[in-house]
């Protein structure tokens, strides 16, 4: 369905900060059209029976809403502007022609030039870089942090395979030629097998393509980066490393907390919490951990938040030493929880804290305090 012709477009933009935006389709079209709807401050619904894991981890921490059933006549109601991204004909037409009717700009995704809402075309720049793959640390989640290299690297980029924890306006900005591969592993739900990640990275190069594996944070730093290089190496392919900025210190110190301070913390220490302390498959030494005087950083322990606040107190830490829960950290809708650690456990239970979130034990949260 035609519902503007090409040519004449006005270049104008939009203010959608907190206003409703009705993303219709939860595929990877529509995946990338809310990554960049999120970046202007808009409220976004998305309306589709499922999914991609990347935009269910965004519903499921608050970022957007989730209305989770086919899209029905009435639903662009209110709404400021819309996008039909479901990839069905029909379906797309019909949500371009309730937009049309209701004076709703809309883009459609399978036919971008008749929308009533164009957007920019992103042009690929000459790629210099030869075909292969790169493994890309894109930091804590704000795009302001993805390194120069890695940045150059996207923009050269024909397929991009990224976790939900990678900064997700970047993809908005990726020109529609790449094809973009959602890898994500949700804490205890949906997730990509590392094996299928480190076959598709093989399969495409071989293909070749430039292929970049988008990552949060920083690639070596849990993110499973070395298996990936392994496999790529074991298939004659060379990698290219790009390190991030690792939220294990930049989520800290968003919110205020050094991780180390003269007079006051010596040393820091970073673990993986996936695993409770007394899990046989888990490698961290809590007894050690909790003779320490200094600062320990947890990722990924939102769910064994309590089990690891007893191990620490157990093995020496003192149940009135300051912590910081750093949700969503760097991202809007970021919240700074302190209390003591023997509050934690009934912390992030009141508080409803989901993934992603830091954990932060030590005298350094004072500073948090202060604010």
């Amino acid at each position: 369905m035609k519902t503007a012709e090409p040519g004449g477009l006005l270049p104008v933009g939009l203010h959608l900060r907190g206003r409703r935006c009705v993303v219709v389709g939860g595929g990877r079209l529509a995946h990338r059209r809310v990554a960049g709807l999120l970046e202007t401050g808009a409220r976004v619904i998305v309306i589709s029976p499922e999914m991609t894991p990347a935009l269910e981890a965004l519903a499921s921490g608050g970022a957007l809403e989730w209305t989770q059933r086919p899209y029905e006549l009435g639903d662009l109601a209110q709404a400021w502007y819309a996008v039909a991204a479901t990839g069905i004909q029909d379906v797309d037409d019909a949500v371009a022609a309730e937009a049309e009717a209701g004076q709703v700009f809309c883009t459609t995704t399978n036919d971008p030039g008749h929308s009533s809402a164009v957007l920019p075309t992103v042009t690929q720049s000459e790629p210099i870089t030869p075909p292969g793959v790169a493994l890309v640390g894109g930091g804590p989640g704000d795009p302001g942090l993805l390194t120069l290299r890695g940045r150059q690297l996207l923009n050269e980029a024909d397929v991009v395979i990224a976790d939900h924890l990678a900064p997700q306006s970047v993809l908005a900005s990726l020109s529609t030629d790449v094809l973009i591969i959602d890898a994500s592993k949700l804490p205890q739900g949906r997730s990509m097998a590392q094996q299928q990640i480190n076959d598709l990275l093989v399969e495409h190069a071989r293909a070749g393509r430039r292929v970049v594996r988008l990552k949060g944070g920083d690639p070596f730093v849990f993110g499973r980066g070395m298996e990936e290089v392994e496999a790529c190496t074991a298939a004659g392919l060379e990698v290219e490393v790009v390190p991030g900025v690792t939220s294990a210190v930049a989520v800290p110190a968003g919110a205020g907390i050094p991780v180390t301070h003269r007079g006051m913390a010596h040393e820091f220490v970073v673990v993986s919490g996936h695993l409770p302390p007394d899990h046989p498959e888990s490698l961290v030494d809590w007894a050690a951990l909790g003779r320490l005087r200094g600062t320990i950083v947890v990722l990924m322990g939102v769910h064994n938040a309590g089990a690891i606040a007893a191990a620490l107190i157990e093995y020496g830490r003192s149940p009135t030493t300051r912590t910081a829960v750093i949700c969503n950290g760097g991202l809007p809708g970021e919240r700074v929880l302190t209390s003591e650690l023997g509050q934690l456990a009934t912390v992030v239970e009141a508080e409803d804290v989901r993934p992603p979130a830091v954990l932060v034990v030590g005298d350094v949260v004072s500073f948090a305090d202060q604010r």
